[in-house]
């Protein structure tokens, strides 16, 4: 990276594949140099405490972890000496896991979500159709209206409202400004009350789905 130091070093997943070496295949993404999902055995207490050495010798201002459970938390908490700064997760109106992010806060973490718009992303990965679609919900379509907002900008809302910090992905400038566009209005409680009825416990990057094989 050539950079003295990282601001942020997340664990991505509480999965361990087979070692990849980066000059051989980048992204490793899951699988070896045989195509093969390989799991290994791994402590991840372990891990963590190589990620606290990486603050103790100032190369990560904060440590974090992504895609863990409350569970799995709980296992960092038993045995870190440097709690988890951040917790990153799918989170969107299909996926809310309210419980989740009611314990990261009130273990003093930083709530991150991915897949702020649901299904969008995953649709040419053939892992959603276009029903599972968030921004043609007719929930979020009124809603949108009656704020004379995008329904992209009530999820963005009702992320930031859920106290959670949404990312969003985007190569086009309007779409960045529009993105950004979404802190002179509010939803109201009947109106976060609407959306959080959406949910369906539906987790679009669920890798019991595609790491099954490796499983």
């Amino acid at each position: 990276l050539q950079l003295k130091y990282l601001d942020e070093y997340l664990i991505h997943f509480p999965i361990s594949m087979e070692f990849v070496p980066f000059e051989k295949k980048y992204p490793p993404e899951w699988t070896n140099m045989d195509g093969k999902m390989v799991l290994v055995p791994n402590d991840m207490c372990a891990t963590w405490t190589a990620m606290e050495d990486m603050v103790d010798r100032q190369l990560v201002k904060v440590i974090g972890v992504c895609n863990f459970s409350t569970q799995l938390l709980r296992q960092i908490f038993a045995t870190c000496r440097i709690k988890p700064s951040t917790l990153q997760v799918e989170l969107h109106p299909h996926n809310s896991q309210t419980k989740l992010i009611r314990f990261a806060h009130e273990s003093g973490m930083n709530v991150t979500a991915f897949s702020t718009f649901g299904a969008s992303s995953y649709l040419e990965l053939k892992m959603a159709s276009d029903d599972d679609l968030l921004l043609k919900d007719p929930a979020i379509v009124k809603i949108a209206q009656s704020k004379s907002k995008t329904p992209a900008q009530i999820l963005i809302r009702w992320a930031l409202q859920r106290n959670t910090f949404p990312l969003t992905k985007t190569l086009k400038t309007d779409r960045m400004k529009e993105n950004r566009d979404v802190f002179d209005f509010e939803l109201d409680s009947s109106e976060m009350e609407c959306i959080d009825k959406l949910n369906k416990n539906r987790r679009y990057n669920d890798p019991g789905d595609f790491c099954e094989l490796g499983m």
